[in-house]
């Protein structure tokens, strides 16, 4: 095993995100696909996701895609508040 990482330009994993996330595609098929291991391809969907959450659904895009990204963001805010909620309770718990 070589001890040089590749280095991909961020057009480049732009469009390796996009292509898991608009076409609803396994990141795992993706990375083979392009030949990127797919953990690191997992971390540019991550970033990916993250980029497009602030951002409104265009409105053009079709019903069930838009459900489906509706219902991911939804999971997503809910995850984020259970981690809140903990992190609350165990600094209160600290405090005392």
């Amino acid at each position: 095993m070589s001890g040089k990482s590749k280095r991909y330009t961020p057009e480049f994993k732009e469009q390796a995100a996009r292509k898991v996330v608009d076409n609803s595609l396994p990141i795992a098929q993706v990375a083979r696909e392009l030949g990127v291991n797919d953990t690191t391809l997992g971390f540019w969907v991550k970033d990916y996701r993250k980029k497009l959450a602030g951002q409104p659904l265009p409105q053009d895009m079709p019903d069930a895609e838009r459900i489906r990204e509706m219902e991911r963001r939804n999971r997503e805010l809910e995850m984020e508040n259970v981690f809140l909620k903990k992190a609350a309770a165990y600094f209160a718990r600290e405090h005392r």
